[in-house]
């Protein structure tokens, strides 16, 4: 009686995939302690978080996948809904306009359209599967850009290049001819000087122009990159040793507990953690895209596959933005970075996954 119940309440899960995650979700519990100078209150609100976090994986991974496609247009459409509420009616934090205040509780609908974009677009892939032609794709694109274009205008670039991502890999998993991806990618390097002249902000501009040259600020706009890669390179091979970062624990690194966790990381264990650290993103990446891949059905692999490829982004990017190749963006490690949000995002995600390519049977709703 026992087993069986143990049975049930597990066999949604992959023991493998959530191995993995709990060894990095143990390595964002050491690294967030070191980062909060060896906080006890931080160390506990990061367990709070991942306990939060897991317990929406398990939840997820028993919805199942007919339940998820009846879920996909509704959260759509409470996203677009909840974004025009931010564009009219919307809380202004440190110049940007990105949560609503429900008078209970404040909301970011940008985090919710993490989801709900590519599980919105995986649905409509699903029932036009049988028929599919260019217009269905432009639809598509059209469902991808509107809500992009809300958080755009908040602004959040990170965020809405995120989420174009995450649905760009929906139309690529579906089926996107080459021929469109290159003249879509012709048309934007054209539109480039118009949208680095009228549609990015002064901020954005000039985070730009810091990563060609962080010494042009050094105090200023390029003191985060400087100070990041000081502390990556400083790790050398072997790194410093836990709780022994200088460039973190004199304070020299900004937003080490959040956004750049990594360069904690890198000074601490060197090039041999990092290493080991990719390997282990790899490996989740590697074991979550077979997942995907025995999906029984259109939607299940076109989400799931979103999912994993998604979860890459955030993590090159991250580490792109704390090296100092790509821009500072805002973007926090993946299931590394202090901070609830995103944590329970992606294991939300994590969850879908697992119940994508354990529930072996698809009813069409």
């Amino acid at each position: 009686m026992i087993t069986r119940l143990l049975h049930r309440l597990f066999a949604h899960l992959d023991g493998t995939l959530l191995g993995l995650l709990a060894l990095l979700l143990l390595i964002s519990t050491a690294t967030v302690f070191s980062a909060s100078e060896g906080s006890m209150d931080r160390m506990l609100a990061q367990l709070t978080n991942i306990g939060v976090a897991l317990a929406a994986l398990f939840l997820a991974s028993h919805v199942p996948p007919q339940r998820l496609m009846q879920f996909a247009l509704p959260a759509y459409v409470l996203g677009l809904i909840l974004l025009l509420g931010v564009a009219l009616f919307g809380v202004v934090v440190n110049g940007s306009r990105r949560w609503l205040d429900l008078g209970v509780i404040r909301v970011q609908p940008s985090e919710l359209m993490r989801v709900a974009v590519p599980m919105m677009l995986a649905w409509y892939f699903h029932y036009k599967q049988a028929t599919l032609n260019w217009k269905d794709f432009a639809l598509a694109l059209v469902l991808l850009l509107l809500p992009v274009g809300f958080i755009a205008k908040q602004p959040d670039l990170g965020t809405a290049l995120l989420i174009t991502a995450s649905g760009f890999y929906v139309l690529y998993l579906a089926g996107l001819p080459w021929k469109l991806i290159a003249g879509a990618a012709a048309l934007l390097a054209a539109a480039l000087p118009v949208v680095w002249n009228t549609m990015l902000h002064d901020y954005q501009r000039q985070r730009v122009l810091t990563l060609i040259d962080p010494s042009s600020d050094p105090l200023g706009a390029g003191y985060h990159i400087i100070q990041s890669t000081i502390a990556v390179g400083s790790g050398g091979m072997a790194g410093k040793g836990w709780m022994a970062g200088t460039q973190t624990h004199l304070d020299f690194l900004p937003e080490r507990s959040t956004d750049f966790i990594f360069a904690v990381f890198s000074e601490e264990f060197g090039l041999v953690g990092n290493l080991l650290l990719l390997l282990l993103y790899g490996a989740i990446i590697g074991r979550g895209l077979w997942l995907a891949a025995s999906a029984p059905s259109l939607f299940g692999r076109l989400l799931a596959g979103s999912i994993m490829l998604t979860f890459f982004t955030y993590a090159f990017v991250n580490m792109g933005m704390v090296s100092g190749i790509l821009p500072v963006v805002g973007v926090p490690l993946p299931l590394v970075s202090y901070g609830g949000t995103s944590m329970f995002t992606v294991m939300l995600g994590f969850g879908i996954l697992m119940s994508l390519a354990t529930h072996k049977k698809l009813v069409k709703t």
